[in-house]
């Protein structure tokens, strides 16, 4: 039953791709970037409310009122492909997410990206793509959005630890912006490899926002790799 439920699911998710995908990308030519950003949101809402109704998976999110009111950069424990599609619908629609720039040649998809201003990265440019983070990281602060990074980048199994990258530091030590990490347990129930969703409960925690003003890029993840695997270690 759980395969099944997780099938129909995947299918369904794909075709919410292809609908909001097409609304998004034909849309946006018309309309102001609050209609892409409002519209990427209730595709992540619909998608959580479609994991709960066909695979009774659930989630359970601690710590909204940690969320600043001024667009800041978001630091999330990476598991599976569930963040990326919760934090979307979670977080304020205002979003720009730094991801590997291969996702932007989709089709479809990579439309829905380039009209929520994704801040796409070349993974094996070392130091250049360290540098078109922060530059376009620190553009997209100042327009009032959000800056979503997985600063392991790739997906890590429940248990297991990456390192940590340097480039949401550095964004937040030359911006001056906030950071908020995030930390779950995503992996337990959505896998990084497998169709299944086994049913349950996420828990998703936000934690309060970690000051970033006259501090070096280290320091700044230094506390963010210690929050997060600190409740990592608990959830």
């Amino acid at each position: 039953m759980t395969l099944l439920r997780s099938v129909v699911y995947f299918v369904l998710m794909l075709l919410t791709v292809g609908v909001f995908g097409l609304i998004i990308g034909v849309g946006s030519r018309f309309a102001d970037q609050a209609f892409a950003d409002r519209w990427s949101s209730r595709w992540g809402r619909i998608n959580l409310w479609l994991q709960a109704r066909v695979c009774r998976l659930h989630c359970r999110v601690t710590g909204l009122d940690n969320l600043p009111a001024k667009p800041c950069i978001i630091l999330s424990k990476h598991q599976s492909a569930w963040e990326t599609i919760a934090l979307r619908g979670i977080l304020p629609p205002a979003q720009s997410w730094v991801l590997k720039q291969e996702l932007m040649r989709l089709p479809i998809f990579g439309q829905g990206l380039r009209a929520s201003k994704a801040i796409p990265i070349d993974r094996s440019a070392g130091r250049r793509a360290v540098i078109k983070v922060v530059k376009d990281g620190t553009a997209r602060l100042r327009e009032g959005r959000w800056v979503i990074i997985f600063p392991e980048g790739t997906r890590t199994a429940p248990g297991e630890r990456q390192k940590y990258g340097m480039g949401g530091g550095l964004l937040a030590e030359r911006s001056g912006a906030r950071v908020v990490p995030i930390a779950h347990n995503a992996g337990v129930f959505w896998r990084r490899r497998g169709v299944k969703k086994y049913p349950g409960t996420i828990q998703l925690i936000i934690g309060p926002p970690i000051e970033t003003t006259g501090r070096k890029d280290s320091e700044i993840m230094a506390d963010v790799e210690s929050w997060i695997e600190e409740k990592q270690d608990q959830l």
